[in-house]
C-alpha cells in the first residue's frame, strides 16, 4: 500500500512537471498547508505569511522539472520557504541579526491566571533572531530531525544543534523571568 501511494504521489510529480495543472493543484494542497504554518510561525504575520506561501509555490512551479521526488519535494518547499520569509523580512526592513542574548523579550500583559499560555511562548519564539527561530520552528512545529534542518537552512549539523542548544538556553531564561514576574493567587 506504501509503495502505491509513493508511485501515485511519483505520477502526481510527474504529471505537474508535465504541466499538467491539476496535478499541480494536487501538490499545492497536499503541502500549503505545511509551508503556510512555518511561514506563519516565523512571520507571525497571516497575511505576510500567504505572500510567502504564494512565492514559495510560484518557485516550485518554475523549478518542477528539478524535483526527483516526494522527499525531495517536501525538503525543497521547507528549504524555499525559509529563504522565502527571509527575503520577506529584510523587505520589511525586519531582517537585521541581533546576537540571540540580546534579542529583546516582548512586552505583554500577564495573561488572567494561566502561565503556560501558548501566546505567550510564541511570542518569545517570534523574538530570537530569524536563523535562531526557524530552528525552532522547524524542531518543533515541523517536528524534523536536526539533520533534515541543517539540509533544509543549508548549514552543518553542529550549527544546528549549537543554535537550537542556544535558543532553547534563551527562551528557558526569558520563560523563567516572564513566569517569575507573574504573582501566584491562592485559594
Amino acid at each position: 500500500m506504501k509503495d502505491q501511494t509513493r508511485d501515485t504521489q511519483h505520477a502526481v510529480l510527474g504529471r505537474a512537471a508535465a504541466g499538467d495543472s491539476a496535478a499541480f493543484e494536487e501538490i499545492v494542497r497536499t503541502h500549503q498547508s505545511m509551508v503556510f504554518g512555518v511561514a506563519c510561525h516565523f512571520l507571525r504575520d497571516s497575511g505576510r505569511a500567504e505572500e510567502v506561501a504564494q512565492e514559495a509555490f510560484l518557485r516550485l512551479y518554475q523549478n518542477l522539472g528539478r524535483i526527483e521526488s516526494q522527499t525531495h519535494l517536501l525538503q525543497w518547499l521547507r528549504k524555499v520557504t525559509w529563504r522565502c520569509a527571509i527575503d520577506e523580512l529584510r523587505r520589511a526592513g525586519r531582517g537585521k541579526e541581533t546576537p540571540l542574548e540580546d534579542a529583546p523579550e516582548p512586552v505583554a500583559p500577564d495573561p488572567p491566571g494561566d502561565l503556560l499560555l501558548k501566546e505567550r511562548l510564541l511570542k518569545l519564539v517570534a523574538s530570537l533572531p530569524p536563523r535562531a527561530r526557524m530552528m525552532v520552528i522547524l524542531r518543533y512545529q515541523e517536528d524534523l530531525d536536526l539533520a533534515e534542518i541543517a539540509r533544509t537552512m543549508d548549514v552543518p549539523l553542529n550549527t544546528v544543534k549549537s543554535g537550537l542548544s542556544r535558543a532553547l538556553a534563551v527562551l528557558r531564561q526569558k520563560l523563567n523571568r516572564v513566569i517569575g514576574d507573574v504573582k501566584y493567587e491562592t485559594a
